[in-house]
């Protein structure tokens, strides 16, 4: 069988992982029997060796201007060059001529600011790494930015979010090309989750809450984390923080950006989720332990998050 070619465009101040969470990825289905297996081939303007964000080189193997023949997946990585990418108009014009010949594309993290300046992106759904999705939006009006969600397949063209969710998109690919069994053993070898619903949030809550400064709103958030089942709506919070219902939910607004009750369902999800995927309770089991009133209430609250019932969830986790 063929090859099944991947090319990777790179370029000065390109995000090594960014690179290399795709190409390890595939290296690693080629190892345990992709077949057809993936070529990865990465090019640059002029095959000139890249300096990545880190300070380290990369060779090419061939130059972005030369390939022109039909491949399977363009793949344009993030960095903190992407935005002086994006202005060369050489590196734009090939991104947008290799497109034509590919059978899917995407981005890694800012990646997604080159496939927007050649057009690609106007009128789909995209994701970027959180922080630079407002600029990506504010620049790119034709684009429904958002800055959620881990990836976005939207037909063809694919964009994923900060740094290592490239390595969810992948394993989508993967599994996509040569089934779950394959992508199992590729998330086994990377020590990563198979797979990550591409609706879940980039800002995960147990990142996000460590952001806030505010001494009280840590207090509470930590009261929060260690008391799930018990009653944390928002006038026990403000009982046990010793202020005003209304003070509590300017605290939060101004340090979490969300309401106390927002901060309290999205904890809850998440804790339901890692014991959906850790433990083998039945899903009552789990609502009652992360404080849900009824598995009915612990299912809105994943089709609101992941897009997909917990049982769904679950399944997908456990293969």
């Amino acid at each position: 069988m063929d090859d099944r070619v991947v090319l990777v465009v790179a370029y000065d101040g390109v995000e090594l992982l960014d690179v290399a969470c795709v190409t390890s990825c595939l290296d690693i289905a080629n190892r345990i029997g992709a077949s057809p297996p993936y070529k990865v081939v990465l090019l640059s303007l002029g095959a000139h060796a890249v300096t990545c964000d880190s300070g380290l080189q990369l060779q090419a193997h061939d130059a972005l201007e030369r390939f022109n023949e039909p491949f399977d997946t363009l793949v344009v990585s993030g960095g903190l060059g992407h935005e002086r990418a994006a202005a060369d108009p050489r590196l734009v014009g090939h991104v947008r001529r290799l497109a034509a010949l590919a059978r899917r594309v995407t981005s890694a993290c800012t990646g997604a600011t080159v496939l927007a300046e050649s057009g690609l992106l106007n009128g789909r759904r995209a994701t970027t790494h959180w922080m630079y999705a407002d600029r990506l939006a504010a620049n790119y009006p034709e684009i429904q930015v958002d800055a959620d969600p881990i990836y976005i397949r939207d037909g063809r063209v694919a964009t994923s979010g900060g740094v290592t969710s490239a390595l969810d998109l992948t394993l989508s690919f993967i599994e996509e090309d040569h089934g779950e069994a394959l992508a199992r053993g590729v998330a086994m070898g990377t020590v990563a989750y198979l797979q990550r619903p591409g609706g879940q949030s980039q800002m995960s809550m147990f990142v996000a809450t460590r952001l806030s400064g505010d001494l009280l709103v840590r207090r509470i958030r930590d009261h929060i984390h260690s008391h799930l089942a018990t009653d944390l709506t928002t006038p026990a919070l403000a009982r046990f923080a010793g202020v005003s219902e209304r003070h509590l939910s300017r605290l939060f607004l101004t340090h979490v950006q969300s309401t106390p009750a927002q901060y309290v369902r999205g904890v809850r999800t998440e804790a339901a989720a890692q014991l959906l995927v850790s433990a083998e309770a039945p899903l009552a089991a789990v609502a009652r332990q992360c404080g849900f009133g009824s598995t009915e209430s612990l299912r809105q609250a994943f089709l609101d998050r992941y897009g997909v019932p917990p049982s769904t969830y679950r399944r997908q986790q456990a293969g």
